[in-house]
């Protein structure tokens, strides 16, 4: 990969990667340092990743980063404290309901639903990305789908 190969990675690719991250770790900072780590291992690797895998390659980084970072704030001890929704009817902000029923997910489930409904990857790209064999990335998807729509609820008791 040439160093133009790489800078057009940087433009295309560092805005999908922080989404993903932002939505996964739900910081800001660790999101930026996510994108960051992503992007110096490719630096490091340039010679031997192909322009065309960049992406995925990007991704499939990311997406341990973003493990790694879980697992080490879990072994820290920080206390996770979950948000509350409130229970009123009149309540409108889908979006941040939405972002709170995700973050209820276990980090696999969340991780292959926002591949797959926010970034827009197949079943085959998402394997790649996490290792998983492709009938459990449609099986994670399936139950995190099922988890977000019986936490949700009926639309009508959002909105």
């Amino acid at each position: 990969m040439t160093v133009n190969e790489y800078n057009n990675c940087v433009d295309s690719f560092a805005d999908g990667i922080f989404r993903f991250a932002q939505k996964t770790l739900s910081d800001s900072d660790k999101a930026n340092d996510v994108v960051q780590d992503s992007f110096e291992r490719l630096w490091v690797k340039r010679s031997s990743v192909d322009y065309s895998k960049a992406k995925s390659y990007l991704f499939t980084t990311a997406y341990h980063a973003c493990i790694d970072t879980i697992r080490s704030d879990k072994k820290v001890g920080h206390i996770d404290e979950s948000p509350e929704v409130s229970t009123d009817n009149q309540y409108t902000d889908l979006q941040e309901v939405l972002h709170i029923a995700l973050s209820t997910l276990p980090e696999i489930q969340r991780s292959v639903i926002l591949l797959r409904d926010y970034e827009g990857y197949s079943y085959s790209e998402i394997e790649d990305i996490t290792g998983l064999n492709e009938s459990q990335v449609k099986v994670y998807i399936y139950r995190a789908r099922l988890a977000l729509k019986q936490y949700i609820g009926k639309l009508e008791t959002v909105i």
